[in-house]
């Protein structure tokens, strides 16, 4: 059995989806080639880009030739990341050491890992980098808590790391990145990194404006519908997520009523697949939602994906520890997102296009893009028709994605405060999503600038170019060769 948490990738064969043969197959020389740079890119990328200068993306077949031009693109943007802005985790996150990353977290790893971190903390410092305040003394509490549970150099080496940290801390800055030296500058290359070369924040930014305003309408008009009137749509959606009869209750029993209530949204979905799509791999079909195992639930532990084996079918085991905050309006969207149309139709053909961990890598937001477009594509087949509370836990998602790359952008490029955000994610949402709590969120978007923002640039791309478009040739284009950066995906669509 094989477990993926929230990334599956499926096997399976295709009917007449007109997929590629698997890369082994589907190469050719020029190809195999191409893949042999790709390979040993990460050893010294400087060559590797100027090795690919000389390929004729027009002399390769699809795949290789997205790869190309994935490699090519991001390539650029970590050269330049790492000559301007050598600092924090390259192509990630300005901070090396947080609540969440280090070699203090790795139980084995050696005092001269963690010696090595803590003169990179200086090395960052004097380039302007520091992490911000909440989350420079939270660092500290924990190498601290770390630090007393170990013996020896291991212990020593902690100690200094932890006299390092709480120096920085004394001074911390507002979080976001916008005061760093060419901080709008290294915001661009990240969110460029892994979306697209035609990604812009500001154009960005404006684009999400206006869809949040068509949303809020629109949940708006449906709260009208179920008589709530009046009030901000945050402080409606907190009395709709406190209404008992959308709760299931918090037992065995009302646990498999969420699961059946799941799978019986998957099924409705399932029979949009062949106007969605065509034909598809069969294990698409063969998916369903699952309760996850007691031991797993109690420990805390988030949902995934198991690949289907044999006659077994593939499964979202969905975390329902928190059932009180699972109201019954706000699940078929996670099954849209989650199943289908969403990540179980996308991986199974990325599979089989097996594009290369480069293009992966630089084109990785385009798998929630999809997953967001997906959920977009059930309330435009009208799969929410007669049920406004369906429709409400649809804006819901799609507002928690609209209002976090917004507070992305606000955070890090316009001096946003995290009383700012919280209070904006408040007024729209009133209650946050399941599995991203407001605080920890938070925490991740000041971590890892542009993440959300590329996120919701790959969703809005796929979005826009679907208007006025037949989708089965349109999914076709987008799907069968694996994900894409978006201005791949607008030069393959509109040549399709």
């Amino acid at each position: 059995m094989i477990v993926l948490s929230r990334r599956l990738l499926l096997a399976g064969t295709v009917a007449t989806l007109a997929l590629p043969a698997r890369a082994s197959r589907a190469l050719g020389p020029d190809g195999q080639g191409l893949r042999a740079v790709l390979d040993r890119a990460a050893a010294n990328p400087a060559a590797a880009l100027t090795a690919l200068s000389a390929w004729d993306p027009a002399s390769l077949p699809p795949g290789p030739r997205l790869d190309l031009r994935a490699a090519r693109s991001g390539l650029a943007i970590d050269l330049e990341l790492a000559r301007r802005f050598p600092f924090g985790r390259p192509g990630r996150s300005p901070y090396r050491v947080t609540p969440g990353s280090g070699a203090w977290l790795r139980a084995d790893a050696s005092e001269q890992a963690i010696s090595s971190e803590t003169q990179a903390l200086l090395a960052d410092r004097a380039l302007g980098v520091r992490l911000p305040r909440g989350l420079a003394e939270r660092t500290a509490t924990a190498v601290e808590a770390a630090q007393r549970a170990a013996a020896g150099p291991r212990a020593a080496a902690l100690g200094e790391q932890l006299a390092v940290l709480r120096r920085l801390a004394l001074d911390a800055p507002a979080p976001g990145i916008a005061a760093l030296p060419d901080g709008d500058r290294y915001y661009a290359l990240l969110l460029r990194r892994t979306s697209g070369d035609d990604v812009d924040a500001e154009s960005l930014r404006r684009r999400l404006v206006r869809e949040h305003a068509a949303v809020l309408a629109r949940a708006d008009r449906l709260f009208v519908q179920i008589g709530q009137r009046g009030g901000s749509i945050g402080e409606r959606y907190q009395v709709l997520w406190r209404d008992p009869r959308w709760r299931y209750a918090d037992d065995g029993a009302g646990r498999d009523r969420a699961v059946a209530d799941m799978n019986r949204a998957l099924a409705t979905a399932s029979a949009w697949l062949p106007r969605w799509f065509g034909p598809l791999p069969p294990q698409v079909r063969a998916v369903r939602a699952a309760r996850m195992p007691a031991a797993e639930e109690a420990a805390g532990k988030q949902g995934y994906r198991i690949l289907p084996a044999g006659d077994q079918p593939g499964r979202y085991v969905v975390d329902l520890r928190e059932i009180g905050r699972r109201p019954a309006w706000t699940l078929p969207a996670v099954v849209h997102h989650e199943l289908l149309p969403g990540h179980m139709v996308q991986m199974p053909l990325e599979a089989l296009a097996a594009p290369h961990p480069l293009r992966l890598d630089y084109a990785q937001s385009f798998v929630e893009g999809w997953a967001i477009y997906a959920e977009g594509l059930a309330a435009a087949a009208g799969l929410y028709r007669g049920d406004p509370h369906g429709a409400l836990g649809y804006c819901h998602w799609r507002l928690f994605r609209l209002c976090r790359a917004l507070a992305d952008l606000g955070i890090h490029l316009h001096r946003w405060t995290t009383d700012q955000a919280l209070a904006f994610w408040r007024e729209n949402l009133g209650e946050p999503a399941y599995f991203a709590p407001f605080a920890s969120d938070l925490d991740r978007i000041v971590l890892e600038p542009a993440t959300r923002a590329a996120e919701a640039a790959s969703w809005l791309a796929i979005e826009d170019l679907a208007r006025g478009r037949a989708s089965r040739p349109f999914h076709h284009a987008l799907l069968v060769n694996g994900r894409m950066r978006t201005d791949m995906l607008r030069a393959s669509i509109s040549t399709a």
